[in-house]
């Protein structure tokens, strides 16, 4: 599986980005998926004129990107909160694509206080609907996000371990379960 991290604040000095460090290096120790990150600081998309609706009619500058997003089997979105919902540059990357439909989606939100992003993962459970994806139940919220992960991705609040296991086991097993060949097995099973 192809799982895509995109990591959404356009800081220089994001914190959040932590998040998407620890996360795929803790998902490439444990599973043999391919996990990227596509950080919007390296893609200096404009606001949305053109939808890239496939490689082939995507701008050259952004042909690797589209690439990746068409590949991708799963997403897991890291974003701040920003005035009450998710970074403005992650709505506008995503904007750029087609929907994603049945592709699997965690939401991850953070913030350097104490509520972790909890009125931006209201919002992103909103935009996945509107992308036709479908989010996982189990979010990762990350209060305090600063006291959590050093600027490397290391976790230094072994407490919130147990947090980010359950969030990716249960992001797994359903983008494992959306995969054709697991809804084909089902299918053969029940007719």
């Amino acid at each position: 599986m192809q799982i895509e991290i995109i990591t959404g604040s356009p800081r220089k000095d994001s914190v959040t980005y932590r998040v998407a460090l620890h996360l795929q290096a803790a998902l490439r120790e444990h599973t043999d998926h391919i996990v990227g990150i596509i950080d919007v600081r390296e893609w200096n998309l404009p606001l949305l004129q053109n939808v890239f609706s496939s490689v082939d009619q995507t701008p050259e500058a952004y042909k690797p990107l589209t690439k990746r997003m068409f590949a991708a089997n799963a997403f897991i979105l890291v974003t701040p909160e920003y005035n009450g919902s998710y970074a403005p540059a992650l709505q506008n990357l995503l904007d750029h694509f087609p929907k994603q439909a049945r592709k699997a989606f965690g939401i991850v939100t953070a913030s350097v206080g104490a509520m972790g992003g909890m009125r931006a993962s209201q919002q992103m459970l909103l935009l996945v609907a509107g992308l036709f994806g479908i989010a996982s139940p189990n979010m990762l919220i990350i209060p305090q996000v600063d006291k959590k992960f050093d600027g490397n991705g290391q976790l230094m609040d072994l407490g919130f371990k147990p947090a980010i296991d359950n969030f990716t086991k249960e992001l797994l097993w359903l983008a494992g379960n959306l995969q054709p060949e697991s809804v084909a097995e089902k299918r053969t099973v029940y007719n």
